[in-house]
């Protein structure tokens, strides 16, 4: 069970690994052009995140990963993501799917699958496809789109509800529907390769078909699995709670980009937008600036606030209670609201520079394309508020509602 002291007893390694993103910087936002042309990321962004330690970050250890505490990861997935949107979103949803399953899986499993190396793991875990058990198994089918990451995988991670009968099989106590994550090699399926999208376009999350196909009892877990067979107290965070993180980080990182990118252009001599005639622009961008400024500060503040209260009652080996979760699901929410109007503020004052392909378009469409994912829907707002208001008392969250314990 992780403690307080064995995340201390890592923080040089984690610490390395911010470094590490730093120090990789310009490699990656040097090939992110290369890698929007051709709809994945490069050859040379995918080693550099190997070869550097970034997708054993939630591998735990036992597999020679660094099972990396919350706080850590957040800030990795925000420094990648400032150097390349997409390249953080491949990272962060590949660290949730690779996580989770050397996690819940089974140890035969999970011993197959990561004991001498770390294959890419990534998909879509809604629930959209039907499984039919078949002996020691279940026959999977079904349709999903958009699965984060998945022309980089070697296996893919897909949800699916368990059919017996002609009915949805029904956990213990009869509430709530078998609901499993299924683990198959990628060429299993079908990949539909229409990843023609505004932005995230180096993510390579085509949408996918399998049909028919058998997958072993030990190559899945339920959905909703809070209790690791390998690792620490990070995985009681569960899927929808890790992928919180990593969907925070992206946003973090990509507010932080394009403000960066903006200043840099209004200091510039010559070559300025005409909607900023003068060095360093007018009154009103001031203004509006200030108030950009402010909002990517503190969506990061609330962020990193309440995901530090989160590990630290990790560290103690306690539940992270329902409050807990819903702070950090608002802080994504705010954060993936506020830094898309900062990028339509950035967008506007760029002019002819942000119209043009760059870095500063790209942090504009990236962020409006995260926009998009269910982690930051307004009922998930709705449900934030309803907790905190205090209407919904001895409610636990699920992935995008809360519910009965």
């Amino acid at each position: 069970m992780a403690r307080a002291h064995e995340f201390a007893r890592d923080a040089s390694n984690q610490s390395s690994l911010l470094e590490k993103a730093k120090a990789l910087h310009p490699l990656l936002a040097g090939e992110a052009p290369q890698a929007e042309a051709r709809g994945s990321l490069t050859d040379e962004t995918l080693a550099a995140l190997r070869d550097n330690g970034f997708l054993g970050m939630w591998i735990p250890r036992c597999f020679g990963g660094s099972e990396t505490g919350p706080v850590e990861f957040l800030s990795v997935i925000e420094q990648t993501s400032y150097s390349d949107g997409s390249t953080g979103w491949v990272l962060m949803a590949a660290q949730v799917a690779m996580g989770t399953a050397a996690a819940y899986l089974e140890p035969g499993a999970a011993n197959e699958l990561f004991a001498r190396r770390m294959p890419v793991i990534a998909g879509q875990g809604a629930p959209n496809g039907r499984a039919e058990p078949d002996g020691r198994g279940y026959r999977l089918s079904g349709n999903w789109s958009y699965g984060s990451g998945l022309l980089h995988a070697e296996y893919i991670h897909t949800g699916a509800v368990v059919h017996e009968n002609g009915a949805p099989r029904m956990l213990p106590g009869g509430k709530f529907p078998d609901i499993r994550i299924f683990i198959l090699p990628v060429e299993q399926a079908k990949l539909t390769g229409n990843w023609d999208v505004l932005g995230l376009r180096a993510t390579g999350s085509v949408d996918y078909t399998i049909d028919n196909v058998y997958v072993p009892e030990e190559m899945t877990h339920l959905q909703s699995a809070s209790v690791a067979r390998q690792g620490g107290d990070l995985y009681r965070l569960r899927i929808f709670g890790l992928s919180t993180i990593g969907h925070t980080g992206f946003a973090l990182g990509v507010g932080r980009r394009i403000l960066d990118e903006l200043a840099s252009l209004a200091r510039q001599e010559t070559g300025r937008p005409q909607i900023l005639p003068q060095v360093g622009g007018g009154e009103s961008f001031h203004e509006q600036f200030g108030l950009a400024e402010a909002k990517v500060r503190a969506s990061r503040a609330f962020a990193y606030e309440a995901w530090r209260d989160i590990e630290s009652t990790l560290d103690r080996g306690e539940e992270v209670g329902t409050r807990q979760i819903t702070l950090a699901r608002l802080a994504l929410n705010y954060a993936t609201s506020a830094i898309a109007e900062v990028c339509a503020f950035a967008y506007h004052y760029g002019g002819g520079v942000a119209l043009r392909d760059g870095a500063l378009q790209r942090c504009f469409r990236d962020m409006h394309a995260g926009t998009q994912h269910a982690t930051t829907s307004t009922g998930i707002l709705r449900e934030c508020a309803r907790e905190l208001l205090g209407i919904v008392p001895g409610k636990v969250w699920a992935p995008r509602m809360l519910i009965d314990p």
